[in-house]
């Protein structure tokens, strides 16, 4: 069975990150969804907020399996879960140089797992968390970017 782990904080998940898990989903058998804390970039909802997100809405889908993770290196998480492959999403060239300084530090570390980047569809390519946050504390329309069950969740979390 051929694995692969999709990192990042998810805060809140997207349908560009929905995107790039579906696309996994057709070259994987199974997709780790992997939620790190990521304190450091200040998240507007808890760890325990975004998994049980995420788990919503992919609770009945076959080849994603949602886990959190904290002060782990995500090759180490691979390795746990046996997967062969780390998902990462690109959105335009600003994330390429990161991606790839993250990529060959990893393949440092793991040479055994491969990075493997998938783009989401061009209607999806100028989505992202730290946009939709923003749209939302505004009190924007965040819907056609987010999943409902995000989109109630960010309006509860917001109307505080």
């Amino acid at each position: 069975m051929k694995v692969a782990i999709y990192p990042g904080s998810f805060d809140p998940i997207t349908f560009g990150h929905m995107d790039i898990i579906e696309r996994a989903c057709g070259i994987f058998d199974k997709v780790i969804l992997a939620i790190a804390e990521s304190e450091a970039k200040k998240p507007l909802f808890s760890l325990e907020e975004r998994l049980s997100m995420t788990q919503s809405i992919y609770s009945d889908h076959p080849k994603i399996e949602t886990v959190s993770f904290a002060r782990k290196l995500t090759v180490e998480l691979a390795r746990e879960h046996e997967a062969c492959a780390i998902i990462r999403g690109l959105r335009a060239v600003a994330d390429f140089e990161y991606e790839f300084q993250l990529a060959t530090m990893n393949r440092t570390l793991a040479p055994d797992i491969e990075s493997i980047f998938l783009t989401p569809k061009d209607t999806l390519i100028y989505v992202s968390s730290s946009l939709v946050k923003e749209i939302a504390e505004l009190k924007g329309d965040v819907s056609r970017f987010v999943h409902p069950n995000i989109d109630q969740a960010l309006k509860a979390k917001l109307s505080v």
